[in-house]
């Protein structure tokens, strides 16, 4: 079984956002990266599979050099090697159209990414990836097993949830209820010093987009208080001033 599990290297949720050069650039002064929690699950799905049927887990990452703290953490979790794909990931179609290109002649069994950064919330890399690829692409997965080359998934649908089988190989997102992330242990941490980490330069188009500027959310503002029997008055302001009916 070969595996490729695609991370991102994300702010921490705790970050205060900020941005320079006149709003056009996120300002990484003082902020604590780290793996995106989607991807970390799909990581450790991924090892649980391979620890029990036997295989390999690679994580590839498309950065910089400044990612490579994040793709350690993941070989210390446990991935067997790491490809780095010099390059800023600019958009959710860069960053698939590099990862594919890398993918596409390793004869990977399934390829796992997260739903979605919790940066941008673009959760568009998987689908892409699958049509890049010519594979299925399953997203927003809460299990999966592997049996006899067919994958048994369950993803999360409006209403409810569906169950699939998918033949090998395929595409597939992880949302947060498909396992529990892994602490990396001293051992792991020692291990990763000496697992290859593969640097690569970005091949095909270059990025579709760019960002022009970032902006804050307006504060909060004022709380009016209506009395509850005058409802004209509340029809009003959303009307006239809120602009919602």
């Amino acid at each position: 079984m070969k595996v490729l599990v695609c991370i991102s290297n994300v702010p921490d949720t705790t970050t205060k956002v900020g941005f320079s050069d006149n709003n056009t650039k996120f300002n990484t002064q003082g902020v604590q990266f780290i793996i995106n929690p989607y991807d970390e699950l799909a990581l450790t799905r991924a090892l649980e599979i391979t620890e029990k049927q036997g295989g390999t887990v690679t994580v590839v990452n498309v950065g910089l050099a400044d990612t490579e703290p994040s793709i350690r953490k993941a070989l210390a979790i446990g991935a067997t090697d790491a490809v780095r794909i010099n390059a800023e990931p600019v958009d959710a179609y860069f960053v698939a159209e590099q990862i594919a290109n890398y993918a596409k002649n390793e004869g990977f069994d399934f390829i796992l990414t997260g739903r979605e950064s919790i940066d941008y919330n673009g959760g568009m890399v998987a689908g892409l990836l699958g049509e890049m690829l010519g594979m299925p692409s399953i997203n927003v997965i809460t299990s999966i097993e592997i049996e006899n080359g067919i994958a048994h998934l369950e993803r999360d649908i409006d209403g409810g949830r569906e169950k699939l089988d998918c033949s090998l190989p395929f595409v597939a997102a992880a949302q947060k209820e498909l396992t529990e992330p892994r602490i990396p242990n001293m051992r792991g941490i020692m291990a990763a010093r000496t697992k290859p980490l593969k640097v690569v330069e970005p091949t095909g188009t270059e990025a579709p987009t760019k960002s022009i500027s970032f902006e804050l959310p307006a504060p909060k503002g004022a709380c009016k208080l209506i009395d509850a029997a005058n409802a004209g008055e509340l029809i009003s302001l959303l009307h006239n001033e809120a602009k919602v009916i």
